[in-house]
């Protein structure tokens, strides 16, 4: 997964690793990416030919390394977000990624990933309901439960939503 968000994060264009590593802790609401993460990372990436790294001058005189995605890059990135499983869709975090980057993907693939995910939370719903009616679940593991019947109800509304507007993009001749 930092993987696909490094990769992804070099979509916006070129840049030094401390902005991208920056730029990770933000997407995801965490810290930086650790050094120790991204810098090997960048490496694997630039000795695939996925991202050109560059030498240019800092702004005090020393030398930084630029990065940014190539051609066979994207289409590895792509390529990938598009390799979504039904393991993938039990993750929000692999969901929410690929949902964030629908507009690189092709209309197959969002719908596919909408699917799998829509499948993956009635699935949930169905073990949160059975949850209840089998176990004694007490005030508190009651409460739990209610919450997350609700957060799945709420992504199920947002993914059908979704759905809709993936349709629609796939309709000819339909005005956005």
């Amino acid at each position: 997964m930092n993987d696909l968000l490094l990769l992804a994060t070099l979509l916006d264009g070129p840049a030094h690793g401390y902005a991208l590593k920056k730029r990770v802790g933000h997407i995801t609401g965490h810290s930086d990416m650790h050094n120790n993460l991204v810098y090997p990372l960048l490496k694997r990436f630039v000795d695939a030919g996925w991202v050109s790294q560059k030498t240019v001058p800092g702004e005090r005189g020393q030398t930084r390394e630029r990065y940014a995605l190539t051609s066979k890059g994207k289409e590895e990135l792509v390529l990938r977000l598009e390799e979504f499983t039904e393991k993938d869709a039990a993750s929000s975090e692999a969901f929410q990624l690929r949902a964030g980057l629908f507009a690189v993907l092709r209309p197959e693939a969002r719908s596919r990933i909408l699917e799998l995910r829509h499948n993956w939370l009635a699935t949930r719903i169905t073990r949160l309901d059975n949850l209840s009616y089998r176990m004694e679940l007490g005030e508190w593991g009651g409460e739990v439960v209610a919450f997350l019947r609700k957060q799945v109800a709420a992504e199920r509304k947002w993914v059908g939503e979704l759905q809709k507007k993936a349709a629609r993009k796939k309709s000819p001749g339909c005005v956005q």
